[in-house]
């Protein structure tokens, strides 16, 4: 099933969603705060993709946010905001985020984010069913999972898409453009910033030493590379 909810205070623009998600062949819930989301998130396992505003009376989509991330690593999760700083963009996805939307959005825009989520949640590439090993590392392409010296590390969906691009080419220098292709994919309307917070986020999941890198390293004024 197709669910998605959508976590917005505002009636007209919670409407305004759901009429054009319901068009595009979604099961839509709404929660007018937090506290509904919540509700509704553990009432419905199920549900794929997860739209939130930010500024709400109560528990704010950031809280909401960092809640749903504490149980549930698979559900995507589409930031909205009518503000326009940069640091509340990087605040929603360094909580957990997959994306942002800052309104106004078109109807097409968000349309396609929720699209791009929904594939990804569901399982890129169902019939794969090997491992990629490249210690301390071991990558299970059939259960999406991730583990570091036996250990599993929890990653969103998007986290494991970059995970798996950087391990299946390892050593190779990556551009933000190659990797916002390849995860987001190439309709996708957002900026490259995406991609280094992303990359900040793994980083925080996966290195030993944050400041100093040895996975995860950096190629100046180009991308990032896979350090094996």
């Amino acid at each position: 099933m197709r669910k998605v909810l959508i976590m917005e205070d505002e009636d007209s623009i919670r409407s305004f969603v759901v009429i054009n998600l319901r068009r595009a062949g979604y099961d839509v819930m709404e929660a007018r705060s937090g506290e509904e989301a919540l509700e509704l998130l553990k009432d419905n396992p199920d549900t794929r993709v997860a739209l939130m505003d930010i500024m709400l009376p109560g528990i704010d989509g950031f809280e909401v946010c960092r809640r749903v991330r504490a149980t549930n690593s698979r559900i995507g999760i589409i930031m909205l905001t009518a503000r326009s700083q940069e640091m509340d963009k990087v605040t929603g996805l360094m909580t957990g985020a997959d994306d942002y939307v800052t309104k106004p959005f078109s109807p097409a825009e968000l349309t396609a984010r929720v699209d791009a989520l929904f594939r990804r949640s569901g399982g890129e590439d169902p019939t794969s069913t090997g491992e990629i090993r490249q210690p301390p590392f071991l990558m299970n392409t059939r259960n999406r999972t991730l583990e570091k010296n036996g250990e599993r590390v929890k990653l969103t969906q998007v986290e494991y898409s970059i995970m798996r691009y950087f391990m299946e080419n390892p050593g190779k220098a990556l551009s933000r453009e190659d990797i916002l292709d390849r995860v987001w994919g190439r309709d996708y309307f957002g900026d490259l910033k995406i991609v280094d917070v992303n990359i900040r986020r793994l980083r925080l999941k996966i290195e030993d030493n944050v400041q100093n890198p040895l996975y995860i390293t950096t190629v100046w004024g180009f991308g990032y590379k896979w350090g094996f």
